[in-house]
């Protein structure tokens, strides 16, 4: 009997780790740096600019729009997932980085309401992918 005590812990144990959830240092873990000023098209229409301090997961900084004002925001960064609020919570955002660029969807204003556009980014100071491959 207890051969069959011990047979049927380990098969328990066994099973428990294999529907374990992915290790928190995995959820955790910061994979880019977002960290300066960001400018892009939201709906292909709208010029928006980001401004970001980043620090561990938490990001800082303002959103704003081409002639219009500025808002605060703050955000988190866990892999290269970057999402974010406004202050006044009339904004927000999640975007995937990649280097010196992101893409996602914003909503809020001035986008008109709770309507989402597509977003695409780039780091200011950086100049555009080239288009030649690799050598």
């Amino acid at each position: 009997m207890r051969t069959f005590a011990r047979a049927l812990l380990v098969l328990a144990i066994a099973s428990t780790i294999g529907c374990a959830q992915k290790d928190w240092i995995d959820r955790t873990l910061l994979t880019e740096d977002v960290t300066g000023t960001w400018t892009g098209s939201a709906g292909g229409r709208a010029v928006v600019r980001l401004e970001l301090k980043h620090q561990g997961p938490k990001v800082t900084g303002t959103v704003g729009w081409l002639g219009g004002t500025s808002e605060s925001i703050e955000g988190s960064l866990a892999g290269d997932v970057f999402t974010f609020k406004s202050a006044r919570g009339t904004v927000s955002g999640i975007l995937t980085v990649s280097g010196d660029e992101m893409t996602g969807q914003m909503s809020g204003w001035p986008l008109g309401g709770n309507q989402t556009r597509q977003v695409s980014m780039r780091r200011d100071g950086t100049s555009p992918p080239s288009s030649s491959p690799l050598r």
